[in-house]
């Protein structure tokens, strides 16, 4: 399978996660405007964060599972981590059961499979729904943006690319490897760019 796509988003198309008012009119820019709206997320080892601690990094958004045919990318992902994170790139690990059962762990449990298996190290968050009507608000937004570069999630370990002013760049197959060229490349192309001056990961 071939990558799905590594362009530019347009603008999103308006999903109202959290109804009318100042938090939907936040979505509503943040979508319009191409970026990640305000989201929080909790973490697998507990307590909950806003993705606003990431802004102005490069970023690599990833659904995992235990059990899937591509968990060994959890390797790859952590050989990215280690060698971009002091350039200001993180990835972003999002469990989910949605394929196939493929994650049936507690989040303690898959806390002590990332670590005892891969040496886990990058931020990994509590299992979430990716697809769906009770998709995580982060996963909604990711998949009502426009195809190429939104669109559905098809499987374990699709990738979503992100640049240091929260927009989201690319979607990447679940069969891209993380240490595919054409991945790596676009990463060093964005590691390269300068951070805007006001970096908004978050539209407030």
């Amino acid at each position: 399978m071939r990558r799905i796509a590594a362009a530019l988003a347009a603008p999103a198309l308006m999903l109202a996660l959290h109804g009318l008012g100042e938090a939907g009119a936040a979505h509503h820019e943040a979508t319009e405007s191409g970026s990640l709206p305000s989201i929080e997320a909790k973490r697998l080892s507990g307590g909950t964060e806003s993705l606003d601690r990431y802004r102005g990094q490069v970023l690599l958004i990833v659904n995992t599972a235990s059990r899937c045919g591509y968990t060994p990318q959890y390797e790859g992902l952590q050989a990215l981590y280690e060698r971009y994170h002091e350039r200001g790139f993180t990835v972003l690990g999002f469990p989910s059961n949605d394929f196939a059962g493929q994650e049936p762990g507690s989040d303690q449990e898959i806390g002590a499979f990332c670590r005892a298996n891969y040496g886990v190290e990058f931020p990994m968050f509590s299992k979430v729904r990716v697809r769906g009507a009770d998709a995580h608000p982060l996963y909604a937004h990711l998949t009502s943006l426009p195809e190429p570069v939104g669109g559905p999630v098809k499987w374990n370990f699709q990738k979503y690319l992100v640049d240091r002013s929260g927009k989201v760049v690319g979607r990447y197959a679940p069969s891209v490897r993380p240490e595919s060229s054409e991945l790596v490349a676009e990463i060093e192309r964005l590691l390269a760019e300068p951070a805007p001056a006001k970096t908004a990961l978050l539209q407030r």
